[in-house]
């Protein structure tokens, strides 16, 4: 696990604010309009991305009449902003690359924060190019460690579809292609294998330890851009050390 994921978990551990549950709404809702909209329509039946959409929203305690709201807007059925998906490039203190998932109604504005979030925090918003070569796109499970052994998850998973997995320490990380990535959680929930979480990720082919100042303001860009509204998702190739981590951790 990347040290900035290590440190989202930590900061996860220490309790998500009222505020925090609302900006999680936000992304689930525009991820059920946007896949309704470009994945096949609202029957989540014929819709991977839609089905998967509505499994994370209900996971997040989401209620049953926001999520038909959501696939309503996005059908068509029901009036409401238009979003485009759109990711952005930039680079970040240290020489780290980053990678941001975006749903704006508003190019032009998404474009403007996004730069004063990168200026601010020692980056820069960089034009298509920046960073996309440093990233794999992939499909990529968690699965609780207690669920299966390693030689269960590599005939389960691997024998599944799935590419390559990795130990997490409490949990196993299988990664798929990205168009493999509901067949293989279809098949592992049919074998009563349930995912702790699944999606579909930029992994850096490469990562860059940051310590001092630069893992201050990488973690702070990270925050701040995952904080936009109109961001998804954000990735980056910096790591920290265990002892960086634990540094920030009582700062």
């Amino acid at each position: 696990m990347s040290g900035h994921s290590k440190w989202a978990t930590i900061k996860h551990k220490k309790g998500a604010t009222d505020a925090k549950r609302g900006k999680l709404f936000t992304k689930v809702i525009k991820e059920l309009t946007v896949a309704t909209r470009v994945g096949g329509g609202g029957d989540p039946n014929h819709n991977p991305r839609l089905r998967k959409a509505i499994a994370d929203a209900k996971a997040s305690q989401m209620p049953a009449d926001t999520i038909k709201r959501a696939v309503l807007r996005g059908s068509g059925d029901m009036e409401g902003a238009n979003y485009d998906e759109v990711v952005y490039e930039g680079t970040g203190p240290g020489g780290t690359l980053f990678l941001v998932e975006a749903m704006t109604d508003n190019r032009n504005r998404t474009v403007s924060d996004l730069r004063k979030v990168f200026d601010k925090h020692g980056g820069v918003l960089g034009s298509s190019g920046t960073a996309n070569w440093a990233f794999d796109r992939k499909g990529v499970i968690a699965i609780d460690k207690t669920a299966l052994s390693e030689d269960e998850i590599m005939d389960k998973a691997i024998g599944g579809g799935a590419e390559d997995y990795t130990d997490a320490g409490d949990e196993w990380i299988v990664t798929t292609a990205p168009d493999q990535l509901m067949a293989v959680v279809d098949k592992l929930e049919g074998q009563k294998i349930p995912s702790k979480s699944s999606s579909l990720m930029f992994l850096p082919k490469g990562r860059k330890t940051v310590a001092g100042r630069d893992a201050e303001l990488a973690i702070a860009l990270t925050e701040a851009l995952d904080d936009n509204d109109d961001v998804q998702n954000v990735f980056a190739d910096f790591e920290l050390t265990d002892e960086e981590l634990a540094r920030l951790a009582e700062a």
